[in-house]
């Protein structure tokens, strides 16, 4: 005879007291009276045959069988939450939730929201800055901005331009270190964010890039890259500025790149959102912007000469 599950009230109400080893708090969980909390649990035991709790003076237990119920339970009711989000987010054309780092969302995307927004005055758009790697599936969030090698399996994913870094630094420090060779003796600027490529993207592959053997640890270190560059801009010193981050500064002038060599990393930001969600109206606006908006600004990368880390000798 097939197994037949108990009311999913019962299962609830087990799940909660379970999370929280306290029927009180439980039935305030779920806005019952405690009373009706106990009786979904004593009827969850009588469908069951066997007890689920201990009841302690002042504490309540799980039995073995709660025990081996509770995990089950618990995955159970979150994979049927995060099914019943994402199916009312497809019925939602307005809403949406983009994820990306702190620095990409300070850096580029929240200067540009203002033209989103005036093009797109229907959608409301929610930014969260996170380093987190969602769950697109669980998590309440429509896309995410994703950086560095991944493959992104299983999911609907756009790279855009290759990344590439370059010594950026304020007008006036460019006329005291007008060539590569005197960045030895200028403060540099260290940005944390990007230790984990591979090969490098560092200060000493870009000395080599341009023929000088330095390899500069000392200076201020920075882990957010956002960070980096606000503290080149504000002439603290000079910065291995990444194409995303320094655009806007260089457009306008408060940074200057001099020294026309750029190192390029394989890693890159992708549009990412689940298969099949990409033919949302908001989530197909949201990425033609964002794709229109990164080759706006192309023209930039054509007054460099780019160079691949792979191609440049380690040390």
């Amino acid at each position: 005879m097939p197994d037949r599950l108990p009311p999913l009230t019962a299962l609830r109400a087990f799940d909660s007291a379970a999370r929280h080893m306290s029927f009180a708090k439980a039935a305030e969980e779920l806005h019952v009276t405690p009373a009706a909390l106990s009786f979904q649990i004593k009827s969850l035991e009588q469908h069951l045959g066997a007890p689920l709790f201990l009841r302690l003076n002042r504490a309540v237990a799980l039995t073995e069988a709660g025990k081996t119920l509770a995990p089950g339970a618990s995955d159970g009711f979150q994979a049927l939450t995060a099914a019943w989000r994402a199916t009312k987010r497809l019925q939602d054309h307005t809403a949406l939730t983009v994820t990306a780092g702190p620095a990409m969302t300070a850096k580029w995307l929240a200067p540009r929201l203002y033209d989103f927004a005036r093009a797109h005055p229907d959608i409301e758009l929610r930014l969260a800055a996170s380093l987190r790697m969602v769950d697109l599936e669980r998590d309440a969030v429509d896309v995410a901005i994703r950086f560095g090698y991944g493959a992104d399996d299983g999911l609907y994913s756009v790279p855009v331009r290759k990344e590439w870094m370059t010594p950026v630094m304020t007008p006036e420090l460019a006329q005291k270190y007008p060539t590569p060779e005197s960045l030895k003796q200028a403060p540099l600027i260290f940005d944390d964010s990007i230790a984990f490529l591979s090969p490098p993207c560092d200060w000493p592959t870009w000395f080599r890039a341009v023929g000088i053997d330095h390899s500069p640890s000392r200076g201020a270190h920075f882990s957010n890259a956002d960070h980096a560059v606000d503290a080149a801009a504000t002439g603290a010193g000079v910065a291995l500025g990444r194409r995303p981050m320094i655009i806007k500064d260089l457009l306008e002038g408060r940074l200057v790149a001099p020294f026309k060599v750029a190192i390029e990393t394989r890693a890159r930001f992708r549009f990412v959102c689940l298969p099949g969600a990409e033919t949302r109206p908001q989530i197909a606006a949201f990425r033609d912007w964002f794709l229109a908006e990164i080759e706006k600004t192309a023209h930039i990368s054509d007054q460099f000469e780019i160079i691949p880390v792979e191609d440049i000798p380690q040390a």
